[in-house]
């Protein structure tokens, strides 16, 4: 699933070429990434309408429209949007079809078909998405270790289990909790309220530091995006430890080992992450 630095990078290729663009007309080939309204009124209620810019929530993208409706997308596991010429072939599992202005085309593909759309009108209350119930941004000046004491502070779930509650901090994922994790220091199963407060400390630093060194890595241009369909552009000679097991560390050069943490693998150096 693309976690916060590659939805942030797909904001950035994507929002200076519809920024300013009407959507002259829709297609929609499976109805049901459509969420909320209807299909029909979804393209009924866009038809016309001109984008403003565009917004990243978490794992969210929102499109801003100059009528105050907008449209909120989340890619979840293979969703991919691309921006093309209007005779550029098409992407076997392409859901939706956004016509715009300048002859070009928004494209939605999804192998998977668990990506969902909503659009919510103006002053409408947003119930459906799931964007209202997530916690702050991992860079904003609230994220201190006092925040992440208070809301892990006394939980006995894993640390790495901890990072990817949505509703604390938006935006982590499976991938950037391990990043995260072995730049703090901390071994991804230790409970959380084994944590002292040095190391909320340095998990407060290393959140936003870890993210934005991995969405400046991930930066490619909107016609690199392109030619690869918006595939394959994560940042994967950076990781440090995740999907690196057996691998040596690039601190200590101790062999990387991988457990099972809520589920997921989780990659850690024995060494740097030693488990108190």
């Amino acid at each position: 699933m693309p976690e916060l630095p590659e939805v942030e990078t797909i904001k950035r290729v994507i929002e200076p070429q519809i920024k300013g663009l009407t959507i002259n007309n829709i297609i929609i080939n499976k109805t049901e990434v459509i969420a909320h309204p209807t299909s029909d009124e979804f393209c009924d209620l866009l038809v016309g309408q001109t984008i403003s810019n565009m917004e990243r929530r978490g794992k969210f993208l929102i499109i801003l429209l100059n009528n105050n409706n907008k449209i909120i997308l989340h890619l979840r596991m293979t969703g991919c949007l691309l921006i093309t010429p209007e005779k550029y072939p098409e992407e076997k599992h392409t859901h939706i079809i956004f016509k715009l202005s300048n002859n070009n085309e928004l494209r939605f593909s999804d192998t998977r078909r668990f990506g969902r759309f909503w659009l919510l009108k103006k002053g409408e209350s947003d119930t459906f998405s799931g964007i209202e119930k997530l916690g702050i941004e991992p860079f904003d000046s609230k994220l201190t270790a006092e925040y992440l004491k208070v809301h892990f502070g006394k939980r006995k779930k894993a640390i790495k289990e901890c990072l990817l509650e949505q509703n604390v901090i938006a935006g982590i994922g499976n991938i950037y909790s391990d990043e995260i994790l072995f730049r703090a220091g901390i071994y991804p199963a230790r409970s959380a309220k084994s944590l002292n407060f040095e190391e909320w400390k340095r998990l407060a630093v290393v959140i936003p530091e870890c993210l934005l060194y991995f969405i400046e890595k991930n930066s490619i241009t909107p016609e690199e995006y392109l030619k690869i369909k918006g595939q394959d552009y994560r940042n994967t000679p950076f990781l440090q430890v995740y999907g690196s097991e057996g691998k040596l560390c690039p601190i200590c050069k101790d062999t990387l080992c991988r457990i099972v943490v809520g589920g997921r693998n989780s990659v850690y150096c024995p060494v740097c992450q030693k488990d108190l």
